[in-house]
C-alpha cells in the first residue's frame, strides 16, 4: 500500500457521494451535521464527535444543511487499533479546531505533526488482542426504558458497565451509533410517541418519560420530528 498521510478541511452538502478506500479515514465535523452510513450502518457526526473510516468500509454520505469536517487519509497503521470514534472526545475535537486553522493559515506543525497530534487526542490504542468486556445493550436498554422519569447520566449507564465514562461512550458509539445521552433521549422519545399514541395527555406523558413541563416534551418531540 502506498504510504497516505493527507490532512484538508472539506465541506459537505446535500448532494449525496459514496465510495470507499484502502487507507484510514478519520473525520471530524467543524461545523453542521455530516450524516454517514458505513456498511449499511447510519450515523449523524456533529461537531464534537469523530469517526474512523476503516480501509475498505463503504461509506455514503450527505449533509442536509451543509457541514465542514477536518479529514484524514492515513495508510499510517496507527489507527489500526484505536476505537472507531474518540475515547477523549473533547481533546480530540479541540485539537481538530485548531489543526484547521492552522492548515488555513500554513502553520509547520500542522502540516508536519498533525496526524501525530490527532491520534494523541484521539486516544491510545487498543493492545492487539485485548478482550474487550461485553454490554448487554437489550438488558441495559430495559434498565433505561424502566427509568425514563429519572435524572439519566451517562455514569450511570457507564457504571452499570463496568466500565469509566469516557470508554462506554466510545463503545455506545462504537456499537448503537449513539453518544449515551441521545441513546436515552431516543428511548425518552419512542416512549413519549406510544403514550401519545394511546391518547395520554402530554402533561402526563411528559412526567413518564423524565421532562420538565408538557412544554419542553412538546418542543422535544418536534425536534425528533424534523431531525
Amino acid at each position: 500500500m502506498k504510504s497516505i498521510s493527507s490532512l484538508s478541511v472539506r465541506t459537505y452538502g446535500q448532494a449525496p457521494g459514496g465510495h470507499q478506500h484502502d487507507h484510514f479515514q478519520v473525520i471530524w465535523p467543524l461545523q453542521g451535521c455530516l450524516e454517514l452510513e458505513i456498511d449499511g450502518k447510519g450515523l449523524a457526526l456533529r461537531v464534537g464527535d469523530g469517526r474512523i473510516v476503516r480501509p475498505g468500509d463503504r461509506h455514503d454520505f450527505a449533509s442536509r444543511d451543509g457541514s465542514r469536517c477536518l479529514v484524514l487519509d492515513s495508510s499510517h497503521s496507527v489507527w489500526q487499533h484505536r476505537t472507531l470514534h474518540p475515547v477523549f472526545a473533547k481533546s480530540a475535537s479541540q485539537m481538530a479546531a485548531f489543526l484547521a486553522v492552522a492548515l488555513q493559515e500554513k502553520l509547520p506543525l500542522a502540516m508536519d505533526c498533525g496526524e501525530q497530534l490527532l491520534a494523541q487526542s484521539w486516544g491510545t490504542a487498543d493492545p492487539v488482542g485485548k478482550v474487550r468486556r461485553d454490554i448487554d445493550w437489550k438488558q441495559l436498554g430495559s434498565w433505561i426504558s424502566a427509568r425514563l422519569d429519572h435524572k439519566l447520566r451517562a455514569a450511570d449507564l457507564a457504571a452499570l458497565a463496568h466500565l469509566g465514562e469516557s470508554q462506554f461512550r466510545a463503545r455506545c458509539l462504537d456499537e448503537m451509533g449513539l453518544t449515551p445521552m441521545q441513546w436515552i433521549r431516543q428511548l425518552r422519545m419512542r416512549k413519549a410517541r406510544q403514550l401519545r399514541e394511546s391518547g395520554m395527555p402530554v402533561a402526563m406523558i411528559s412526567a413518564r418519560v423524565g421532562y420538565d413541563s408538557p412544554s419542553a416534551l412538546s418542543a422535544a418531540m418536534g425536534r425528533d420530528k424534523r431531525a
